[in-house]
């Protein structure tokens, strides 16, 4: 399936390739909890992901080990995905930016990055 997804203003726009998407991940470190973001389970390789407008009105975040490029858009402050700054071509999807699906109805593994990372 192909599915859509923007920041809330729709200044940056997106999709990727997945079957139908039934799981999801949430993590509680200090930046996750914050965000309260429902994030894709799969990573998704740049052959199925595609930013499709406002990559210049994205923003990029790093914290503690600069490991992973959360980005922001410039213009609402949603956090539409990240990548991972030693493999850029790998992304994880928050799928509260994602056209048809409900986050919170979808099975939710808990991720205890507090105490992992």
């Amino acid at each position: 399936m192909k599915y859509q997804g923007s920041c809330h203003c729709k200044a940056v726009k997106f999709e990727f390739e997945s079957e139908l998407i039934t799981d999801a991940l949430q993590c509680n470190c200090s930046i996750c909890i914050r965000k309260n973001a429902i994030m894709s389970k799969q990573i998704f390789d740049k052959a199925n992901f595609k930013i499709l407008s406002g990559r210049d009105n994205l923003q990029t975040y790093h914290f503690n080990d600069h490991d992973v490029n959360h980005y922001f858009c410039k213009t609402c402050g949603i956090y539409p995905f990240h990548d991972l700054s030693f493999d850029p071509d790998k992304f994880r999807v928050n799928y509260g930016c994602v056209e048809g699906i409900e986050p919170r109805s979808l099975n939710i593994a808990y991720f205890d990055g507090r105490n992992e990372l």
